[in-house]
């Protein structure tokens, strides 16, 4: 599974597309972590009047990881989307379904290769925030809750990718459906906020990866959110590993 995990990790940076995601992701949060600063030069000095006034974290590094988040929801079907569908499209799937490796070992690896490479997106993006201790004071404890909350949901992006990955031969629908299921699921909590679907604004809710995440990002870690997107993470790993083991025993 380990090796696996190796091999799918090792074949993304092969791949010009992954490199070419890292430069653009540093590049575009770059400009946005030099666009808050520059926010908050400006308004440093209003600021330091009122009692109470939010601080470096609350202006740069809590905005920057929200901007973050929208950033993984764009580019996680693009690095998900070829992970069973090129299998499947190079008629090399039949090979690795036949490998002594079980299913579970087969999916975990595939997951955790392609987790592994978000991580270290993460890690690069990490450092900006944590650049500020350099000069001024920051809240470490909301820094973390928000890495976290990063964590938390990049791996549920990368299990959707996997599993819808897994249902089509066209990395390009794989990445479609992804990307729209994503942003279902990130903004479908604004039908609970209307009239006509107040009873069922309780579920809608519930649903929102967004609405999970927007607690850790404040600081608040609370288990229920955790549980949320463990929840997701198992529920589509087991969704592909009984789409490809009905294909295997096929």
């Amino acid at each position: 599974m380990f090796t696996l995990a190796r091999n799918e990790l090792y074949r993304l940076f092969l791949s010009p597309l992954a490199w070419v995601i890292l430069a653009l992701c540093q590049l575009l949060i770059a400009y946005l972590f030099l666009t808050h600063i520059d926010y908050f030069m400006q308004i440093q000095g209003k600021m330091s009047a009122i009692p109470g006034a939010p601080g470096v974290t609350e202006m740069i590094a809590v905005p920057l990881m929200n901007n973050t988040a929208m950033i993984l929801l764009l580019i996680a079907p693009l690095i998900t989307m070829r992970l069973v569908a090129e299998e499947r499209r190079n008629n090399s799937l039949p090979l690795l379904l036949s490998a002594p490796l079980s299913v579970v070992q087969i999916v975990l690896g595939k997951y955790l290769g392609t987790l592994s490479f978000f991580i270290v997106l993460l890690s690069l993006i990490s450092l900006m925030p944590l650049s500020l201790s350099l000069g001024a004071s920051l809240d470490y404890g909301v820094i973390m809750s928000g890495l976290l909350g990063l964590v938390l949901l990049v791996a549920s992006f990368t299990a959707i990718g996997l599993f819808l990955s897994s249902l089509t031969a066209q990395p390009t629908i794989a990445a479609i459906s992804t990307f729209a299921f994503l942003f279902l699921f990130w903004i479908i909590d604004w039908a609970g906020n209307t009239q006509i679907m107040a009873e069922t604004t309780s579920l809608f809710n519930w649903l929102s990866l967004l609405r999970h995440y927007e607690p850790l990002l404040q600081g608040e870690v609370n288990s229920s959110d955790v549980a949320y997107y463990l929840i997701i993470i198992v529920a589509f790993l087991a969704l592909t590993i009984r789409r490809l083991d009905a294909e295997r025993l096929n």
